[in-house]
Parts: structure tokens; C-alpha cells; sequence
């Protein structure tokens, strides 16, 4: 096995210019080119010999060398001349499978093609387990990790570079501008950690903004507390649509005719929230309860007027 291929920014710029081809911006390719940051991605994902990886947006194949070298690996690459770079690169690895596919089928559901490798890799041993480990093109960060935590994939890890702009918003906390949707799901389902900060001159092409490494891993606890994860989902994206409005009139349309007023009034008076109150002002744990209790009083359980004992 040839060792990690050195993805350096003379390396690629020599690479480039020997096949005639340059980076598509449009694709996201802002290659990773400082050896050290490679490295500390492959030293947080601790990877061992029972872990199946997931990497999309192979690119030239640099940090699936390094991936290679600690465990299987499921890498995919969109670009067709990047795929052919990065076979080059993995030649005789025979635990890596590089896929020329779009890692995405919809914005909902990760490809088939994709969830079937990656479920042929676990399937070897029933000790596997599945890390996300990954320079991801910005564009396809977002609704892959989204999907990967709603799918029923045993993932253990994810150590990711995205945009910083993103990162803010998986830890952002009530009341601030970057609290969202998406950072509700996450923080009801993960751990969440900014590794390092990074910009734009460790990447080439050097990208507009600054990027991160996060570190994501499962919260079982927290995420046990959900009562319908798909309803969860659905709810909190339609509520921080409607963030600013009064949650109360939000609910009620939300759920009209299925609940009445007054069953979403008693709702909202036994966990003692105000009239006055937003979407964007309420903690991941209150809106994981108010939501448990909605799903419970539309199958017709009987409203508690204490707290809700499933909530985190």
C-alpha cells in the first residue's frame, strides 16, 4: 500500500496542470492542503480497525489515503475528473470503494447506491460501526449530516470541515440570530464541537469564508426523549419559519383542526409558557417537550399537568 498521498498546494497545482483541469467552485473544491489540519481530522475521528468511513467529496483522493490507512472506507466523488484522480490515488487499497455518484438523491434521503456500500461494509463484521470523516463541499453539508443523523445508520462519529458560518449555527443558543431549525435538530440528537477554526489559506483555491472542523456524536439520552423523531423534525422546521410570531397562534395553526384551541392553550399553560413567547426563545429541551406533548395529545393521551417526564 503506497503511503497517504501528500496533498500539498504544489502538489495539486502540478496535478491540475499536468491532466489540463481546474477546481469547480460550483462544486465546492477547496482541497485541504495543510498536511498538519489532514492529520488532526484522521487523530479526532480515532479510527480503528471496526470503523467503516464515510467520506464525501473524495476529491484527489488525499485525505482518503490517510482514512485508508486506519480503517474501510466508502468515499464518494461527484466529479468524474476527480473520481479518475482520486482511483489513482487509492490503487491498491482494497478496503476503500470510491463511488462516481452524487452523494444525495434529494434533499431528504442520502443515495441508495451510497447507503447500500456503506451497508455492505458494516455487514462484515457485526462490530462496525460507522464514522462520517469528511472535507465537505459546503453546498451538500448541510442536508447530508441532517440526513445521516435521521437515518438508521449506526454512526458513531462525525468530524467534518464545513463552513464557519454553519458551525455557528449547529451551537447557537436561544435568542441569538444563528438559532435555528437545524440547530434544535441537532442539539436534540448530537454532541456538538468546534475543533479548530480555519481560513481561507489553508485550502486552494482559497475559499471566500472561513471554514471549521466540527466533531458531532450521538446524544442516546437526549435523543431517546423523542417521542416521533419525523414529527420532531417536521415540527421544529415549521415553527422556525415562523420563528418571530407568537408560538402559541403558530401551534394552533399548525395543528387546526386536528387539536383545538383549548387543547393547545392547556398544552402551553402546563409547561407555564407565556403568550408572549417565540420559537426562537425556548431551549432544544422545552421545544423537544412541547413537541412530545403535542404527539401525545393527538393519539389521545390524557394531558399532564407537570412536567414532561420524557423531556431531557
Amino acid at each position: 500500500m503506497n503511503a497517504p498521498q501528500r496533498q500539498t498546494r504544489t502538489h495539486l497545482i502540478s496535478l491540475f496542470q499536468q491532466q489540463g483541469l481546474h477546481p469547480r467552485g460550483d462544486l465546492g473544491q477547496n482541497f485541504l492542503i495543510d498536511l498538519n489540519l489532514l492529520e488532526l481530522i484522521v487523530q479526532e475521528a480515532q479510527l480503528g480497525p471496526d470503523d467503516v468511513v464515510l467520506e464525501v467529496g473524495a476529491g484527489t483522493g488525499g485525505l482518503t489515503t490517510y482514512l485508508s490507512a486506519a480503517a474501510a472506507v466508502v468515499s464518494v466523488e461527484y466529479d468524474p475528473n476527480m473520481y479518475a484522480l482520486a482511483s489513482l490515488a487509492i490503487a491498491g487499497r482494497d478496503n476503500v470503494t470510491l463511488l462516481n455518484t452524487d452523494a444525495l438523491k434529494s434533499k431528504s434521503q442520502i443515495a441508495p447506491v451510497v447507503m447500500d456500500a456503506v451497508r455492505r461494509e458494516l455487514a462484515v463484521d457485526p462490530r462496525r460501526k460507522l464514522k462520517l470523516v469528511a472535507n465537505l463541499p459546503y453546498h451538500i453539508s448541510t442536508p447530508l449530516i441532517a440526513n445521516l443523523i435521521a437515518s438508521d445508520l449506526p454512526w458513531e462519529r462525525m468530524v467534518v470541515t464545513i463552513q464557519w458560518e454553519l458551525a455557528e449555527r449547529m451551537v447557537a443558543k436561544p435568542r441569538s440570530g444563528d438559532y435555528s431549525a437545524l440547530s434544535v435538530f441537532l442539539q436534540a440528537h448530537c454532541r456538538i464541537k468546534t475543533i479548530r477554526k480555519l481560513g481561507p489559506t489553508v485550502f486552494w483555491p482559497k475559499p471566500g469564508v472561513d471554514s471549521a472542523i466540527v466533531q458531532i456524536d450521538p446524544n442516546f439520552e437526549a435523543s431517546s426523549q423523542i417521542v416521533n423523531r419525523h414529527e420532531f423534525q417536521s415540527f421544529i422546521r415549521d415553527i422556525f419559519t415562523q420563528r418571530r410570531k407568537r408560538l402559541r397562534g403558530v401551534v394552533a395553526n399548525l395543528f387546526k383542526p386536528r387539536l383545538s384551541k383549548s387543547q393547545v392553550d392547556a398544552i402551553f399553560a402546563a409547561m407555564t409558557l407565556h403568550e408572549e413567547t417565540r420559537a426562537e426563545e425556548l431551549e432544544v429541551k422545552q421545544l423537544v417537550e412541547l413537541s412530545n406533548r403535542l404527539q401525545r395529545c393527538l393519539s389521545g393521551e390524557t394531558l399532564s399537568t407537570g412536567p414532561d417526564e420524557t423531556a431531557p
